[in-house]
């Protein structure tokens, strides 16, 4: 077991999280057991209530099964939710438990965050995606017909529980999507200032086999780098105001792609992965960084057999951009590669970019 904490000081919003492989029952007792003489309501996903609903056994009454996808983590999910807890009578002293992927959580957390001004809200992440990413760090968040997480808050769990087991069942390419971001620590690790050296990117080019395979020890060891890189962050700058944009390396494009096909050709991952060739493009044509570690980069990418993503129109896609959370009135901002692991942040014209690019 790996019992790592998150400690943001400012505001004393502090929590565990648990990285353990255990059967999924245990595992229900020991969230449940949270909210001892309290109510509770679990948002599940249906993929993971098919799978592990018996195992986990949480009473109907208890439960909201979300659809899977990226479409429901809107408005109206978000009101059904509501109107539920709002029937249950729970209170201020009563949790939410997401148990499901960044999806479940998202919409969960933003749930906990506004239900009464704020409730318990713990986070059980059964994707790769989730365990190594938006499971930690207290971003909320539903889509709306802008764009993706435009509405939303800065909550922080209560706990949270990373089991590799779920890991298992996971279909491939949800599985690969997970990889998409775990890659993308690989290339920012220097950046996130953490005490420890954890080597991400030789651990992908050695156990690339052993990680695709799904061997539970090397999953396990994989979530705890990503998690303490995240914590790393996290802690520094609970809301974005500066470290924490590391996190969106390869975003600011990969957003664009998926919002051109509407949330439904690419997983996030994908997307991702072609925002980071996109982001090592741009920064060897500004000169930030030599072909070397671009072609060191690409060689990391290419052992995952990551799904190719087509090109779109530059114009579209900076159009786009520019819609992008963090681009200011005139300028579209990236984060770019600048030394080995190592990234910044940069603003672009609409113009500069695409004198740069054609």
């Amino acid at each position: 077991m790996v019992d790592l904490s998150v400690k943001i000081k400012q505001n004393e919003k502090n929590y565990p999280i648990i990285i353990k492989t255990e059967k999924i029952a245990d595992l229900a007792e020991k969230f449940l057991s949270f909210t001892k003489d309290k109510n509770y309501l679990v948002i599940i996903s249906k993929k993971v209530e098919k799978i592990y609903g018996k195992q986990l056994n949480i009473p109907k009454e208890n439960k909201f099964i979300l659809k899977d996808g990226e479409k429901e983590k809107n408005f109206n999910n978000y009101q059904k939710i509501i109107q539920k807890a709002l029937k249950m009578k729970l209170t201020r002293n009563d949790a939410i438990i997401a148990i499901g992927g960044g999806v479940v959580g998202d919409i969960s957390g933003f749930v906990a965050s506004t239900y009464m001004r704020g409730i318990d809200f713990i986070q059980v992440p059964t994707t790769l995606l989730a365990c190594v990413d938006s499971s930690v760090g207290g971003k909320t968040a539903i889509d709306t017909n802008f764009g993706k997480n435009l509405v939303g808050t800065f909550y922080q769990p209560k706990i949270v529980f990373i089991n590799p087991k779920f890991l298992k069942t996971l279909d491939e390419r949800q599985f690969k999507t997970g990889l998409g971001e775990v890659v993308k620590y690989s290339f920012i690790e220097k950046s996130c200032k953490c005490e420890e050296e954890l080597n991400l990117t030789n651990f992908l080019s050695e156990k690339s086999q052993d990680i695709l395979n799904r061997d539970e020890r090397t999953l396990s060891k994989l979530i705890e780098i990503c998690v303490k890189l995240k914590i790393s962050v996290v802690e520094k700058d609970e809301k974005e105001s500066g470290l924490r944009r590391i996190l969106n390396f390869g975003h600011t494009y990969g957003h664009a792609i998926e919002k051109i096909t509407k949330y439904k050709k690419y997983t996030h991952g994908e997307a991702i992965v072609e925002g980071m060739k996109f982001a090592f493009d741009l920064a060897v044509k500004k000169n930030l960084i030599d072909k070397n570690y671009k072609f060191l980069a690409e060689d990391v990418i290419k052992k995952y057999n990551f799904t190719k993503v087509k090109k779109f129109k530059l114009t579209k896609m900076i159009e786009l951009m520019q819609l992008d959370k963090k681009a200011t009135s005139n300028s579209i901002v990236f984060i770019l590669p600048t030394d080995y692991s190592t990234v910044d942040a940069f603003d672009f014209l609409p113009e500069e970019l695409i004198k740069l690019l054609n």
